[in-house]
């Protein structure tokens, strides 16, 4: 039985109006209705029924009316009291279960092991510092703090984001530049939002990428054009057989394939979109975790005039905070306000403990940690996969929280895939992440939110899934130079 104190049934409708000529006495009519409650379901087992006191004041009724009530239903076994706690429906209608209906599918079997990628260590989700930000800031909120947000942001978490990113990406920010927004794929809408208004059609993306990008930007109104991504990133030069005037790119660590844009192809990206009167927007995708060097820095720095930066907690912190920001040029934030009139910002007490929890250290001193976990979980990955499955190689360790494991060309990924969710085991194909199916087979492996130990048996159910019976491999086709 429930016993949570906040399970309390104050809304619950009683309809205490005399049906009988007014013959029944109103404690009666007040017990057949919470009775009534409690058989249609709208009372639950375990809820709270209000205190006799307040009840009453509620109903305008004496106390004693209320009191006999609870006690007649007391004693029929629908309520039950004790001393110092609340009294609480003790009562349930019978709820058989349904029979399977013939030919329906099985059920799909519980996930034990998650590769896929696309999620931080959630167990490592600073709880007491995050919560210490949470009371920091409500305790010490002044009244204007409460009030309506502003669409931008919170001035305070804007200058402490352009401080933070100045000093750990290289950008060139300042907080009149930085607007606070739902996340990666929030600020992307945004800004194609006001490029669109500014004229801008049509928009190049990574391939292979993040199909979420895609979709925000068909979204926004915008045609989308797929580019492919070799060892050096972005194939720049590829950019001039479309009309795109604005581009997304992965330039510190690209998704899926873990590549860093290459200097050169950086400059002369930053080239292009002044040749064609056009934008880069940059996805800052979880490069604070790089495990060779130091963070490749953004390339906004190179041009704030030309470069969008996009950022968010999603892949350090959690989704669940939806906190991320944007830093526009200057001469872009007049279209980029007009064009989003009904965007909202995130809570503001939410922004506010951001702002502390990176104002007094606690996130560089979590993504230290994180640094220092992922590097030696992804480690013990490699190792497991070349002594499980030594027929697969493994690109993209550089950074970030996945890896891509390469696949002889007789591997059929989508079997894989499949075979392995019937066994537990949650997996991403490369395939998923094309525009069209012309990669050459590989998986991408998350290694964030699965734990040290889970991952032999993890790669044991993999090898497993490999060796699953098939028919025949799959017809690909292959683009030139694809990863």
């Amino acid at each position: 039985m429930t016993v949570s104190q906040t399970n309390l049934a104050w809304a619950t409708l009683l309809d205490i109006r005399p049906s009988d000529g007014g013959q029944r006495r109103l404690h009666d009519r007040l017990a057949h209705a919470l009775r009534t409650a409690i058989r249609d379901g709208r009372l639950a087992q375990g809820a709270a029924v209000p205190p006799s006191r307040a009840l009453a004041e509620e109903l305008r009724c004496s106390r004693w009316v209320v009191t006999e009530a609870y006690g007649q239903l007391i004693a029929e076994g629908y309520l039950s009291a004790r001393a110092g706690s609340a009294t609480r429906v003790a009562w349930a209608p019978d709820t058989p279960r349904p029979r399977p209906r013939a030919g329906r599918p099985p059920a799909k079997p519980p996930i034990r092991y998650d590769l896929a990628p696309g999620l931080p260590d959630l167990r490592a989700f600073p709880r007491r510092r995050w919560a210490d930000a949470v009371r920091t800031v409500t305790g010490s909120a002044v009244r204007y703090d409460l009030g309506l947000p502003d669409p931008a942001g919170h001035a305070v978490l804007r200058t402490t984001l352009a401080q933070y990113l100045r000093r750990s990406r290289g950008a060139d920010a300042h907080a009149g530049s930085v607007s606070v927004c739902a996340g990666v794929t929030d600020g992307l809408v945004r800004t194609c939002r006001a490029l669109r208004a500014e004229g801008i059609t049509d928009l190049a993306v990574e391939q292979p990428g993040w199909g979420r990008l895609r979709d925000a930007a068909t979204s926004a109104g915008l045609r989308v054009h797929p580019v492919p991504v070799d060892h050096d990133g972005l194939r720049v030069d590829d950019l001039t057989g479309t009309p795109a005037r604005a581009v997304v790119v992965g330039a510190a660590h690209q998704f899926p394939t873990g590549t860093v844009l290459s200097p050169a192809r950086r400059a002369r990206l930053v080239r292009w979109a002044r040749e064609v009167d056009g934008f880069v927007i940059e996805d800052d995708y979880d490069a604070e975790f790089r495990y060779d060097r130091h963070p490749v820095a953004v390339m906004q720095g190179m041009d704030p005039s030309r470069v969008f930066l996009l950022g968010s907690v999603s892949k350090t912190l959690s989704p669940a905070l939806g906190l991320g920001w944007l830093v526009a040029p200057a001469a872009m934030s007049p279209a980029l306000r007009a064009a989003n009139l009904v965007a909202t910002a995130p809570p503001v007490l939410d922004q506010l403990a951001l702002a502390t929890f990176i104002d007094r250290g606690w996130y560089d001193a979590h993504l230290r940690a994180g640094r220092r976990r992922f590097r030696s979980r992804r480690d013990l990955l490699i190792r497991t996969l070349d002594a499980q499955v030594p027929d697969g190689r493994v690109a993209g360790t550089a950074a970030g929280l996945h890896i891509l494991l390469h696949l002889p060309d007789s591997a059929d990924t989508r079997k894989t895939v499949r075979a392995a969710a019937a066994a537990g085991l949650r997996l991403a194909d490369l395939d998923d992440y094309h525009a069209h199916r012309s990669a050459r087979p590989a998986l991408v492996l998350g290694y964030g939110n699965i734990s040290d130990t889970e991952i032999p048996p993890a790669i044991t159910l993999l090898r497993e899934a490999l060796r699953s019976p098939r028919t025949s491999p799959p017809t690909r086709t292959f683009e030139r130079a694809s990863p």
